[in-house]
């Protein structure tokens, strides 16, 4: 098993006021040659957005594009005519294909919003645009992988234009992740808690990259929530 780790403390940060991100990968103003992404994810920030603030409309090519609120929602609009919030549980899919516009604002007046977004280069180019989102908070049970996104939508999941699985659970025990393709790396990000992989202790926020293994064995120390994503390399 080879590891690339990225620790929390070492992501790009950058504080707008309205917007404090971090960023596992280089992204906008921030940049390092040695973080350009992990296999065909491109971009992982960790947004915190104010009340009353939001990203204003904006445009994107060719990337899909995966949110997951952590805390408070956020309200979706795009060129496609699609108007949803998003909120803690749920998570949404964006295809931009050959193109599409969207913003994304934090409209509650007093809690802030807490998202993951991340970007996949997709496997086709030029597809139609289109959009997907999901409420998963009553399939999550604890000590279980809950897939939430996957090339064909298997089992309840959203679809996406690549072959990646994106799965997460609350683990207070020993969790198993068997690869669904053999060709993919796995990344692991830790969204609370500490998990140890093989001999890396890895805390809330880090994130690890592991290719040449068929299994992912993750041991919480204490009640962890593990987002893993497995992907082309």
């Amino acid at each position: 098993m080879n590891t690339i780790y990225f620790p929390a403390h070492e992501r790009g940060f950058f504080n707008h006021g309205w917007l404090k991100a971090n960023h596992t990968f280089s992204f906008g103003h921030y940049f390092d040659p040695m973080k350009i992404g992990f296999g065909t994810i491109r971009v992982f920030n960790d947004d915190l957005i104010a009340p009353l603030k939001g990203f204003g409309t904006h445009s994107h090519e060719d990337m899909e594009i995966v949110t997951i609120p952590l805390k408070g929602e956020l309200t979706h609009k795009d060129s496609l005519g699609s108007e949803e919030v998003i909120r803690s549980g749920e998570v949404q899919r964006m295809s931009a294909g050959s193109g599409i516009s969207h913003s994304e604002y934090n409209n509650h007046q007093k809690i802030e919003a807490n998202a993951l977004q991340i970007w996949i280069t997709p496997k086709k180019l030029g597809i139609k645009p289109n959009y997907e989102q999901k409420d998963f908070s009553l399939l999550k049970q604890h000590n279980y992988w809950q897939l939430i996104v996957s090339p064909n939508g298997r089992d309840e999941s959203l679809s996406i234009n690549q072959d990646a699985f994106f799965s997460i659970g609350t683990f207070e025990k020993k969790a198993v992740y068997e690869r669904h393709l053999s060709s993919n790396g796995v990344f692991v990000f830790v969204i609370s808690g500490t998990v140890i992989i093989g001999d890396q202790s890895i805390n809330a926020r880090d994130g690890l990259g592991i290719i040449n293994v068929d299994r992912v064995e993750c041991n919480p120390s204490k009640m962890s929530e593990i987002l893993i994503i497995e992907i082309p390399l």
